[in-house]
């Protein structure tokens, strides 16, 4: 009977055909070989054990040691024709086909979860009865039985509970199309937030398990300066016209954290966030493509924006926000932050260049100062923030201690504040944060 088992569970693997792109993933590809030495008239016993350990490693490898949370993580967030199809922003709609075959992938997948490490001892105890094998077979390692879905972000929990409760997984289909219209497929549901970085020239996005967990709730003061990047946010999601947006001022004033608390207060509307470093702002056309035809909308992000004066890669950057036919999708924005007004380097020399008569001079510097200087302009929205006065500083102080339920003698907290600021940055949303993360310490270290 075990045997037999194992046999179908060989055939549910080969079945696959919307998901067939998971035979090729390391953990079920090396199950299949298992179960394909199982399979074999003349298999030794040798042969098997190193197949079983294979697998085993494979399993334990991926983080979990359950075989059906695994299969889980993959059946929501694989990307193949049924799912791309269901998050494209163009849906062509309901296809009946694709349906059926996923269907059938989902009943074949779930009779794949099932297979426990004692049918396959059971059916090596018939094939080997020699003495001393049997001792060998019942040491080989167990996995887990029982998944465990906790510890993931609340939609994809939803989406795998869901699983676990079914008898029957090909009726949780209908709940599968609504998470992958909500939240897409592959990477993009897995993370809100990427980085996209390079190896061997080669560029991709790098998915960010623990993005920075700041809320806008968590931000105090600076409301007014927020408000048009939050309201842009919100129409871009809503699908209405929206603008790039360019937050610029004083270091620590809480730029960069504005844009971070934007993401985790909208990522359950189907946004997401993609840091670029300045380096890599040439990759822009291979990003977009990445990223276009998607039903979720992005945020590239570009921190401490600012170019040298021999920087080209400026150009990239304003053959996107200007729009170009490549360039252009409905569900990207860029938002950028910078410490300066002027994101291109000017020099006092390239204005006397203007009246001079020198042949090395630029013929028409006038031209190229203007495109320096326009760059700014080309986002649609400029926010500036500026480093707070000392009444607004304290009560930025004050106010992320109150967060905090800190008790302390608010005279006291307000002198060593400006204490604080004296000795280290100056005034600043991000000294005041410095300040109470120290003070906080500093009273629990002397309770």
């Amino acid at each position: 009977m075990s045997q037999k088992t194992l046999t179908t569970t060989l055939l549910a693997l080969d079945s696959l055909s919307i998901y067939r792109g998971l035979l090729n993933d390391k953990v079920i590809n090396s199950l299949r070989s298992l179960l394909y030495c199982l399979n074999k008239t003349d298999t030794e016993l040798r042969e098997i054990v190193n197949s079983y350990n294979d697998y085993y490693f494979e399993l334990a490898k991926s983080g979990t040691m359950s075989l059906q949370e695994y299969i889980l993580d993959k059946i929501v967030f694989d990307e193949n024709p049924f799912t791309f199809n269901l998050q494209a922003v163009q849906n062509n709609g309901f296809d009946p086909i694709l349906e059926k075959a996923a269907s059938n992938d989902l009943k074949a997948l779930q009779l794949v979860s099932k297979l426990e490490p004692a049918m396959i001892k059971a059916a090596l105890n018939q094939l080997f009865e020699e003495p001393g094998c049997q001792t060998l077979i019942e040491g080989l390692p167990d996995w887990a039985i029982i998944p465990q879905t906790s510890g993931s972000l609340a939609h994809i929990q939803q989406i795998k509970e869901q699983f676990c409760r079914s008898i029957q997984w090909a009726e949780c289909l209908k709940e599968l199309k609504i998470f992958h219209r909500t939240y897409g497929c592959g990477v993009f549901a897995r993370y809100i937030a990427f980085v996209w970085e390079k190896t061997n020239g080669q560029g991709y996005l790098k998915g960010i398990d623990h993005p920075d967990p700041i809320t806008l709730d968590e931000l105090v003061e600076y409301q007014n300066e927020r408000s048009p990047v939050i309201e842009n946010t919100l129409q871009f999601l809503k699908g209405f016209p929206s603008n790039n947006v360019l937050l610029y001022g004083d270091r620590g004033a809480g730029k960069s954290s504005t844009v971070k608390a934007i993401l985790n207060e909208y990522h359950t509307q189907g946004l997401r966030m993609v840091e670029v470093p300045k380096a890599y702002l040439a990759d822009f056309p291979l990003i977009i493509r990445q990223l276009k035809n998607r039903a979720q909308k992005f945020i590239i992000f570009v921190d401490d924006l600012a170019f040298g004066d021999n920087e080209e890669n400026y150009t990239s950057l304003k053959a996107v926000l200007e729009g170009g036919l490549e360039s252009k999708t409905p569900n990207i924005l860029i938002y950028a932050t910078s410490n300066r007004r002027h994101l291109v380097k000017e020099y006092f020399s390239e204005r006397a260049g203007l009246h001079s008569g020198n042949h090395n001079e630029e013929v028409h510097a006038g031209d190229s100062m203007q495109e320096k200087l326009s760059l700014a302009d080309r986002f649609g929205i400029n926010v500036v923030f500026s480093s707070p006065d000392q009444k607004r500083y304290l009560k930025i102080v004050e106010g992320i201690a109150d967060s905090r339920n800190l008790i302390i003698d608010r005279e006291r907290l307000q002198r060593e504040a400006l204490q604080w600021a004296l000795w280290y940055n100056g005034r600043s949303a991000r000294t005041a944060k410095q300040f109470v993360d120290w003070i906080e310490g500093h009273l629990n270290l002397n309770i």
